[in-house]
Formats: C-alpha cells, structure tokens, sequence
C-alpha cells in the first residue's frame, strides 16, 4: 500500500518528514522551517512546513511563494551555524527578514537544523501518523533550548524542552489538543512577544528559558467512501491529498480489489450499512455514497443521517435524489434529518469526468469544513483567509 498524503491539510507535512528522513539517512544534513504564526491573509496556515538540505534540495513550502526564497535562505544559515532561527515576515521595513507575504498578512516562521535527537523523534512523529495516531509535536521557540521537542501521544510523552516541570505543563496542555488537528503557538510569558516595531528577542540568546513553544497537533478526520466504481477510485485519491483517512467499502468483491484504490487507508468487502455500524463515526468523519443503488444506499443513508457523521452526501440525479428522499421517509427518518443530506453530492463545476466529479465532491467537503460558500473569488467580497 502507498505511503498517504495524510497531512497535506497542514501544509505538506508528511512529505517533509519522508525527505528529513531520506537526508538523514543519506547523512545529508538539513534544516526544518514551520509557520509558527499568522496574521491577516497569510498563504498557509501555522504548521505549514518546509525542509531545506545542504545539496540544496527543497520539498514543502511556507508561503504561496513570496517569502519561500528568503526562508530557503534562512535555512541555509541556520545549516551553516547550527543556530535556530525566528523570523517574522511582514514587508514593514526593507530587511531581508522583514519580506511580507504579497497578500498582505504576516507570518513567522521557525527555522532549526534537524541535530541527530530531533531526528529521531520527528521518525517517532512519523510511525504515529503512519498508524493515523492523534500526537502532538511541541517545540521550543525561544530560549537556549529553542528546537527541542516533546512528542505528545494518547500513550505519553516522549523528548523533553530541557525542564521537567516546562515538560509537565506542555504535556498537560497538548493533551488538550489531541485529535485536532493544527498549530497554535503558547506564549508561557510575555518577554518573548513582540515587541511595538514586530520584532523578537530572537530564540538563541544563552541562558535564556524558553518562552514561547509551538503546539503542532495532528489528526487526520475519516473520509468513508461507499461504491467501488471509477468515481471512488477517484475519490479516494483527492481524499488521500487533503489529509483524510481514506475508507473504501464496497459489498462486491470483484470490483473492490484493494490495488484499485492504492490511496485508501483501508479497502472493506462489506455490505455499506454494516460497514458503517462497526466504526467510529463523529462530526469530522464524511461519508461519501456513490453507489446510487437503492438496495446499497437506503439502508446506509438511513443510519448515517440518523448518526454524527458531519458530512453526508450522496450521488445520483435530481430523479434519483427525489426517489431517495421517498424511500427514506418510509424508513421515517424526519424532514430535519433528511436536510443532512448533500444530494447530489458536490459543487456545481460542470464535471464529467470521474475525476472531474471527485474534484467537485472534494471542493464541497472542503467548503463545508472550512465554510466556503463555494462561489467564485472574483465575484465576492469577503476575506479569502478567515
């Protein structure tokens, strides 16, 4: 089975971790840059990140390309003498570390070589998510132990900040985060906040205790796919791109072959409504029935729109929906439950293909997350980034 995009909600995360760790075991050193922070529109969220080897090689990004060429910079820097690296870019004066994002938002990004100890634990951070455990990763922004981690799991911590009872509270504090996914970072003092001109007190001055830490928490939300058809091949795809546990559950075993869906966590031969009452299911699982066969789909569509899945769409035409909604009322499922359904499933792109159809479902899982009106930029006047 394919390693998955499992994080590319994060900005890429997971293939900056696979190139830290193919460098690493080549011997070539590299540097690791993360957004730490945003402000106004920003490209990418805090927890985007970016990795930089000493032949130059780049994989990630931290911005939509505004500032990615000074942070490259900024990692060939932190590699050439070993020091962490804090950087605020907002375009307020004409210093190279000052560059703004074209947009107009700001950001700080942390840049820090990966030593032989973070090394270790970024390949603990990488089993974890290899097995879609909720973790957090906390690391030290400021202070003379800026770049130190601790791994926060279901199971414990691993790593330290350098203070057993700074390690104590950070535990206390990434449990809390545990299964959701994103970065926030804590200040524990004020020293370390900026100051009236942006500007930091910088992470390395010795002696320094850490101040502000990173909370990097990953979490992957489920994405069950009904229908082992051309569209849940595709599907399963895109969903593996943005970041979802991809689940593929079909009751036909000739067409639900896992080589077909290479992408997906897991491959089921089941029937769907069985499938559905053996997993957890909460308010960031999706379900995606594609099927548009009404043996396969009123039972299923009848327990998940009676359950807590936060997203439920089918497919099928106007007609098909209309004969649905019918069928479901006789299973008497309430009108309030029956407007829980997205049918026909996705956004109104003018698809045909199987791939085109997956990219408009994607769009609308995408929407409905972030709560996009699904409408073109170019005709809106809100904020892009909220």
């Amino acid at each position: 089975m394919r390693r998955l995009a499992g994080l590319a909600i994060l900005g890429g995360v997971d293939l900056v971790l696979d190139a830290v760790r193919r460098w690493r075991r080549d011997g070539t050193p590299c540097a690791l840059a993360r957004v730490v922070h945003t402000g106004g529109s920003a490209p990418l969220p805090a927890g985007a990140a970016m990795a930089v080897a000493a032949t130059g090689d780049v994989v990630g990004g931290v911005s939509g390309g505004c500032v990615d060429g000074t942070v490259f910079e900024l990692c060939r820097q932190v590699l050439d003498d070993g020091r962490p690296a804090l950087a605020r870019f907002d375009g307020s004066d004409g210093s190279p570390l000052s560059e703004g994002p074209t947009c107009g938002g700001t950001s700080e990004v942390f840049v820090q070589p990966v030593d032989a100890a973070g090394h270790t634990l970024l390949g603990r951070l990488d089993e974890l998510l290899r097995g879609r455990e909720p973790v957090v990763l906390a690391t030290a922004l400021t202070g003379d132990r800026a770049g130190t981690h601790l791994l926060v799991g279901a199971d414990g911590a691993e790593g330290s900040l350098g203070d057993d009872d700074l390690d104590r509270r950070i535990a206390r504090l990434a449990a809390g985060h545990l299964g959701r996914a994103g970065a926030i970072t804590i200040d524990l003092d004020g020293r370390a906040s900026p100051d009236e001109d942006g500007h930091h007190d910088g992470p390395d001055r010795e002696g320094d205790p850490v101040a502000r830490v990173l909370l990097h928490s990953f979490a992957s939300p489920t994405l069950l796919v009904f229908g082992a058809s051309a569209f849940g091949e595709a599907l399963s795809r895109v969903g593996a791109m943005l970041g979802y546990r991809v689940v593929v559950c079909d009751a036909r075993p000739a067409l639900n072959g896992p080589e077909r869906f290479p992408d997906a966590h897991e491959v089921v031969t089941r029937w769907p409504h069985d499938h559905l009452a053996s997993v957890p299911v909460d308010e960031t699982t999706a379900i995606c029935v594609l099927t548009h066969d009404h043996k396969f789909d009123i039972p299923l569509l009848s327990a998940a729109l009676r359950g807590r899945a936060g997203f439920v769409g089918a497919m099928g035409s106007r007609r098909v929906h209309a004969e649905r909604l019918e069928l479901l009322r006789a299973e008497g499922l309430t009108e309030s439950e029956l407007a829980r359904l997205r049918s026909p499933i996705g956004l109104d792109l003018g698809a045909r293909t199987a791939e085109e159809t997956a990219l408009s479902i994607a769009a609308e899982l995408v929407a409905h997350r972030r709560g996009g009106s699904g409408a073109p930029l170019s005709g809106l006047d809100v904020a892009i980034h909220r």
